[in-house]
């Protein structure tokens, strides 16, 4: 079985969750050998490279050549890069990972990346929700190839340092980041807890410094709260990440808000950069009627769909929170809501992470992340590098954001630039929902 997640760029010492069905995770490698070059062929190299540093070149290779993408391969010839790099002497493991490294690097796609049984284990997180380090995620741009900050998780040592979605990393601990990939700068910033390392970063033309502090960080997905208002009483859900606990604190808080006879609901999605592809799924299903909630297409031209049934755990009127650091999960679970007319979106525009990864531990302890689809709204809409458009943009000044960062209770707040418009804009939605019940009433 292969496992498969939205987007995934990379977390900081961050997670691996297993669960059957569309994750980020881990589970056994899927025999991707047999399509290629038969049941009796794939045994027999697996044979002569087994227990040698060519094993984990070959075990690559043949993933990439069953499950990538694009079927071009960058428009490389895949079965020539296969012979060039196994007729290749390897006499350690780690000559063997620089040579996996620079064959990924024909396809030209950051989101495809070996790592090493370290980096691997690095990505690892147990059932408690508790990670290591920084707490930040990070992407590499296909072109520039600078390393941005997708988003730091809320409470973590980078959002109390001051880091902010679309931050470029330009140094760690003064070493320059330029001309290296992801997992090189993983490398740097990752370390033991308590230790400190410097972040250098640029935001808008000016050179900032962080000083963070690694830690173990318990991650709590959902928080909420019922929020006194003139039109009726609103349930606040903010959604920080999409983990594998998600959907069950998800359902607490809606039916908890429920019993508190809500007259509508706020989502918060700012600043979540993702994560599970199924528990973004099982999220929507609680809020949406029956529809498509998301589509993949793999290289194939064949085409998933998840859908929604009739279950839903409220029919309240809803508005949703995003920006440019809600990505992967996030953009799914948004667009569903969108295009399904189920929610007014309010805020700035999303990240724009519209591609689909499997991630594959190797036989050695280490793992390769794989592009395997790109995912759609369910009106067909592409997001990849562009985003979901709010209904309603509500910007913030650098000024704003920085009184919200000073003082992050006010997030969720009528301090709060953004979720005072939807609060408004909810509002007029839960008048014209109970004066239209009332007019049902009426004429009964």
């Amino acid at each position: 079985m292969q496992v498969t997640v939205p987007h995934e760029t990379n977390w900081v010492r961050l997670m691996v969750i297993s669960k059957d069905g569309l994750i980020l995770g881990t589970t056994a490698l899927v025999g991707a050998g047999v399509v290629v070059i038969g049941a009796n062929l794939w045994q027999s190299s697996w044979a002569v490279f087994k227990e040698s540093p060519k094993e984990v070149v070959d075990e690559v290779w043949q993933v990439i050549n069953h499950d990538y993408v694009d079927a071009t391969f960058n428009g490389n010839d895949w079965r020539n890069i296969r012979n060039q790099y196994l007729n290749r002497n390897y006499t350690s493991k780690e000559e063997a990972y620089k040579a996996v490294q620079e064959m990924l690097e024909k396809l030209e796609d950051p989101y495809t990346r070996f790592m090493d049984p370290e980096q691997f284990k690095s990505m690892q997180i147990d059932t408690s929700g508790e990670l290591t380090g920084v707490g930040i995620q990070i992407t590499q741009d296909e072109e520039t190839e600078a390393i941005t900050v997708i988003s730091p998780i809320e409470g973590s040592p980078a959002a109390e340092a001051g880091l902010l979605s679309q931050d470029v990393i330009v140094s760690v601990d003064g070493k320059s980041t330029k001309g290296m990939d992801i997992n090189g700068v993983v490398s740097l910033i990752r370390g033991p807890v308590n230790s400190k390392v410097i972040l250098t970063v640029l935001r808008e033309n000016k050179k900032l410094n962080f000083t963070v502090t690694r830690a173990r960080i318990e991650i709590h997905p959902v928080r909420f709260s019922y929020k006194n208002n003139s039109a009726g009483g609103v349930g606040y859900i903010r959604l920080n990440q999409f983990s594998n606990n998600a959907s069950a604190e998800m359902r607490e808080a809606i039916q908890a808000l429920n019993k508190q006879n809500v007259e509508g609901f706020m989502l918060d999605l700012r600043s979540n950069p993702g994560g599970l592809l199924y528990s973004s799924a099982e999220i929507a299903r609680m809020w949406m009627g029956k529809g498509t909630i998301v589509s993949t297409v793999d290289r194939k031209g064949g085409e998933d769909r998840l859908t929604s049934g009739k279950n839903t755990l409220t029919n309240k009127p809803l508005v949703i929170l995003v920006d440019g650091g809600s990505a992967s999960a996030s953009e799914i679970l948004a667009g569903a809501l969108q295009d399904n007319k189920r929610a007014v979106l309010i805020g700035t525009k999303t990240f724009g992470k519209g591609l689909v990864q499997s991630v594959h531990p190797l036989e050695d302890g280490s793992g390769l992340a794989v592009t395997v689809a790109k995912y759609f709204t369910p009106n067909g809409r592409d997001i990849n590098k562009k985003g979901i458009e709010p209904d309603i943009e509500v910007k913030l000044t650098d000024a704003q954001r920085e009184v919200l960062f000073q003082d992050r209770d006010k997030i969720g707040t009528t301090a709060d630039p953004q979720y005072a418009k939807a609060l408004a804009i909810l509002n007029e939605k839960i008048l014209a929902n109970t004066n239209g019940n009332n007019l049902q009433s009426s004429s009964q």
